[in-house]
Protein backbone atom coordinates (compact mmCIF):
# COMPACT_ATOMS: atom_id res chain seq x y z
CA UNK A 1 0.00 0.00 0.00
CA UNK A 2 1.48 3.34 -1.33
CA UNK A 3 2.58 5.41 1.60
CA UNK A 4 0.71 9.28 2.12
CA UNK A 5 2.89 12.60 2.48
CA UNK A 6 3.60 14.05 5.29
CA UNK A 7 5.45 17.24 3.34
CA UNK A 8 5.50 19.31 0.81
CA UNK A 9 8.88 17.91 -0.14
CA UNK A 10 7.93 14.29 0.16
CA UNK A 11 6.69 12.46 -3.07
CA UNK A 12 4.11 9.81 -2.77
CA UNK A 13 5.43 6.68 -4.42
CA UNK A 14 3.52 5.85 -7.87
CA UNK A 15 1.25 2.71 -7.81
CA UNK A 16 2.83 -0.68 -9.23
CA UNK A 17 1.35 -0.86 -12.76
CA UNK A 18 0.67 -5.17 -13.59
CA UNK A 19 0.63 -6.29 -17.22
CA UNK A 20 -3.09 -6.90 -18.07
CA UNK A 21 -3.72 -9.17 -20.77
CA UNK A 22 -7.06 -8.67 -22.93
CA UNK A 23 -8.16 -11.39 -25.13
CA UNK A 24 -10.37 -9.36 -27.70
CA UNK A 25 -13.64 -11.34 -28.40
CA UNK A 26 -14.11 -11.28 -32.23
CA UNK A 27 -17.78 -12.18 -32.34
CA UNK A 28 -19.72 -15.70 -32.96
CA UNK A 29 -17.60 -18.59 -34.60
CA UNK A 30 -17.34 -18.62 -38.07
CA UNK A 31 -20.30 -19.53 -39.66
CA UNK A 32 -19.13 -22.83 -41.85
CA UNK A 33 -20.04 -23.52 -45.66
CA UNK A 34 -23.17 -24.62 -46.67
CA UNK A 35 -21.40 -27.74 -48.29
CA UNK A 36 -19.67 -29.63 -46.12
CA UNK A 37 -16.14 -31.89 -47.37
CA UNK A 38 -13.91 -34.37 -46.92
CA UNK A 39 -12.78 -34.31 -42.85
CA UNK A 40 -15.84 -31.98 -42.18
CA UNK A 41 -18.59 -34.65 -43.10
CA UNK A 42 -18.70 -36.19 -38.93
CA UNK A 43 -21.18 -38.21 -39.71
CA UNK A 44 -21.03 -42.15 -38.29
CA UNK A 45 -22.37 -43.65 -41.48
CA UNK A 46 -22.98 -41.90 -45.32
CA UNK A 47 -24.68 -43.38 -48.72
CA UNK A 48 -21.80 -42.80 -51.30
CA UNK A 49 -21.65 -42.01 -54.93
CA UNK A 50 -18.67 -42.43 -57.17
CA UNK A 51 -17.56 -40.22 -59.38
CA UNK A 52 -19.24 -41.98 -62.46
CA UNK A 53 -22.56 -42.02 -60.78
CA UNK A 54 -22.68 -45.78 -59.36
CA UNK A 55 -23.92 -46.31 -55.76
CA UNK A 56 -20.90 -47.75 -53.41
CA UNK A 57 -23.26 -48.64 -50.60
CA UNK A 58 -23.38 -47.01 -46.79
CA UNK A 59 -20.15 -47.11 -45.18
CA UNK A 60 -18.13 -44.43 -42.71
CA UNK A 61 -16.85 -41.09 -43.88
CA UNK A 62 -13.58 -42.07 -43.26
CA UNK A 63 -13.65 -45.11 -45.87
CA UNK A 64 -15.39 -42.64 -48.59
CA UNK A 65 -12.62 -40.36 -48.12
CA UNK A 66 -9.86 -43.03 -48.65
CA UNK A 67 -11.43 -44.14 -52.02
CA UNK A 68 -11.86 -40.57 -52.48
CA UNK A 69 -8.19 -39.44 -51.97
CA UNK A 70 -6.95 -42.46 -54.43
CA UNK A 71 -8.46 -41.10 -57.33
CA UNK A 72 -7.40 -37.43 -56.31
CA UNK A 73 -10.99 -36.25 -55.98
CA UNK A 74 -12.92 -34.91 -52.79
CA UNK A 75 -15.89 -36.26 -50.89
CA UNK A 76 -18.90 -33.95 -50.91
CA UNK A 77 -22.00 -34.10 -49.11
CA UNK A 78 -24.98 -33.42 -51.35
CA UNK A 79 -28.09 -34.42 -49.67
CA UNK A 80 -27.26 -33.70 -46.22
CA UNK A 81 -30.83 -34.51 -44.57
CA UNK A 82 -31.05 -37.75 -46.10
CA UNK A 83 -30.51 -40.81 -43.31
CA UNK A 84 -28.19 -41.25 -44.03
CA UNK A 85 -26.68 -38.33 -45.81
CA UNK A 86 -25.65 -38.47 -49.34
CA UNK A 87 -22.39 -37.65 -50.54
CA UNK A 88 -20.48 -38.05 -53.77
CA UNK A 89 -16.79 -38.61 -54.91
CA UNK A 90 -16.40 -35.66 -57.42
CA UNK A 91 -13.55 -32.64 -58.22
CA UNK A 92 -15.29 -30.14 -55.59
CA UNK A 93 -13.46 -27.20 -57.09
CA UNK A 94 -14.80 -27.46 -60.67
CA UNK A 95 -18.85 -28.35 -58.72
CA UNK A 96 -18.21 -24.69 -57.34
CA UNK A 97 -17.62 -23.19 -60.60
CA UNK A 98 -20.61 -25.22 -62.08
CA UNK A 99 -22.67 -23.79 -59.22
CA UNK A 100 -21.51 -20.43 -59.31
CA UNK A 101 -22.18 -20.50 -63.79
CA UNK A 102 -25.55 -21.51 -62.94
CA UNK A 103 -26.01 -18.71 -60.30
CA UNK A 104 -25.03 -16.43 -62.78
CA UNK A 105 -27.24 -17.55 -65.08
CA UNK A 106 -30.20 -17.53 -63.15
CA UNK A 107 -29.88 -13.67 -62.34
CA UNK A 108 -29.10 -13.22 -66.32
CA UNK A 109 -32.61 -14.53 -66.87
CA UNK A 110 -34.55 -11.74 -64.05
CA UNK A 111 -35.11 -9.66 -66.30
CA UNK A 112 -36.05 -6.12 -64.07
CA UNK A 113 -39.45 -4.44 -65.57
CA UNK A 114 -38.86 -1.03 -66.04
CA UNK A 115 -41.33 1.72 -66.60
CA UNK A 116 -39.60 4.40 -69.03
CA UNK A 117 -41.59 7.75 -69.40
CA UNK A 118 -42.17 9.69 -72.88
CA UNK A 119 -43.18 13.14 -72.98
CA UNK A 120 -45.20 14.38 -75.50
CA UNK A 121 -46.78 18.03 -76.37
CA UNK A 122 -50.44 18.52 -77.58
CA UNK A 123 -48.53 20.63 -80.47
CA UNK A 124 -46.09 17.88 -80.79
CA UNK A 125 -44.74 17.94 -84.77
CA UNK A 126 -45.16 15.04 -87.18
CA UNK A 127 -41.47 14.22 -87.03
CA UNK A 128 -41.00 14.27 -83.25
CA UNK A 129 -44.70 12.14 -83.25
CA UNK A 130 -42.81 9.27 -85.08
CA UNK A 131 -39.24 9.74 -83.75
CA UNK A 132 -40.77 8.83 -80.04
CA UNK A 133 -42.89 6.34 -81.18
CA UNK A 134 -39.70 4.54 -82.53
CA UNK A 135 -38.16 5.14 -79.33
CA UNK A 136 -41.74 3.54 -77.22
CA UNK A 137 -41.35 0.23 -79.60
CA UNK A 138 -37.77 -0.48 -79.05
CA UNK A 139 -38.59 0.12 -75.28
CA UNK A 140 -41.53 -2.46 -75.51
CA UNK A 141 -39.43 -5.17 -77.93
CA UNK A 142 -36.81 -5.02 -74.37
CA UNK A 143 -39.57 -5.89 -72.57
CA UNK A 144 -39.96 -2.98 -70.37
CA UNK A 145 -42.93 -0.97 -69.52
CA UNK A 146 -43.75 3.15 -71.00
CA UNK A 147 -45.38 5.68 -69.46
CA UNK A 148 -46.47 8.12 -72.55
CA UNK A 149 -47.49 11.64 -70.83
CA UNK A 150 -48.79 14.23 -72.67
CA UNK A 151 -47.39 17.73 -71.00
CA UNK A 152 -49.70 20.89 -70.90
CA UNK A 153 -48.86 24.36 -70.35
CA UNK A 154 -51.43 27.64 -69.72
CA UNK A 155 -54.37 27.75 -72.22
CA UNK A 156 -53.41 24.04 -73.44
CA UNK A 157 -54.68 22.76 -70.40
CA UNK A 158 -58.48 23.95 -71.45
CA UNK A 159 -58.22 20.98 -74.15
CA UNK A 160 -57.07 17.86 -72.59
CA UNK A 161 -59.13 16.00 -75.85
CA UNK A 162 -56.00 17.20 -78.13
CA UNK A 163 -53.46 15.11 -75.63
CA UNK A 164 -56.13 12.37 -75.58
CA UNK A 165 -56.69 12.29 -79.27
CA UNK A 166 -52.28 12.18 -79.64
CA UNK A 167 -52.84 8.84 -76.85
CA UNK A 168 -55.61 7.02 -78.60
CA UNK A 169 -53.26 7.65 -81.97
CA UNK A 170 -50.40 6.18 -80.29
CA UNK A 171 -52.00 3.13 -78.97
CA UNK A 172 -53.92 2.68 -82.96
CA UNK A 173 -50.21 3.11 -84.48
CA UNK A 174 -48.41 0.16 -82.23
CA UNK A 175 -51.23 -2.05 -82.85
CA UNK A 176 -51.40 -5.25 -82.26
CA UNK A 177 -48.06 -5.15 -80.49
CA UNK A 178 -48.90 -3.52 -77.32
CA UNK A 179 -51.78 -3.47 -74.22
CA UNK A 180 -52.50 -0.87 -72.66
CA UNK A 181 -52.93 -1.29 -69.34
CA UNK A 182 -54.59 2.00 -68.42
CA UNK A 183 -57.19 4.29 -69.92
CA UNK A 184 -55.53 7.82 -70.47
CA UNK A 185 -55.68 9.69 -66.93
CA UNK A 186 -55.44 13.08 -66.05
CA UNK A 187 -53.43 14.55 -63.33
CA UNK A 188 -52.82 18.42 -62.98
CA UNK A 189 -51.57 19.28 -66.13
CA UNK A 190 -50.44 15.98 -67.50
CA UNK A 191 -51.71 12.72 -69.07
CA UNK A 192 -50.69 9.67 -69.27
CA UNK A 193 -51.30 6.04 -70.33
CA UNK A 194 -49.20 3.02 -69.14
CA UNK A 195 -48.30 0.33 -72.01
CA UNK A 196 -46.81 -2.43 -72.29
CA UNK A 197 -45.64 -5.51 -74.45
CA UNK A 198 -48.64 -7.77 -75.70
CA UNK A 199 -47.91 -11.76 -74.91
CA UNK A 200 -48.94 -13.96 -77.46
CA UNK A 201 -51.51 -16.19 -76.62
CA UNK A 202 -50.69 -19.82 -76.80
CA UNK A 203 -54.08 -20.25 -79.57
CA UNK A 204 -51.89 -17.82 -81.93
CA UNK A 205 -48.85 -19.75 -80.83
CA UNK A 206 -50.31 -23.04 -82.33
CA UNK A 207 -52.04 -21.70 -84.86
CA UNK A 208 -48.67 -20.17 -86.51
Amino acid sequence: MPRLMRCGSEKAPLPEIKEVLIAFYRGAPRRESRTRVNERIRTREIRVIDDQGEQLGIMPPQQALVVAKEKGLDLVEISPTASPPVCRIMDFGRYQYQEQKRAREARKRQKTIDVKEIKFRPKVDEHDYQFKKKHIERFLADGDKVKATIFMRGREQAHPEIGRRILERLVKDLGDQVTQETMPRREGNTMHTILSQRTPSRGADKKS
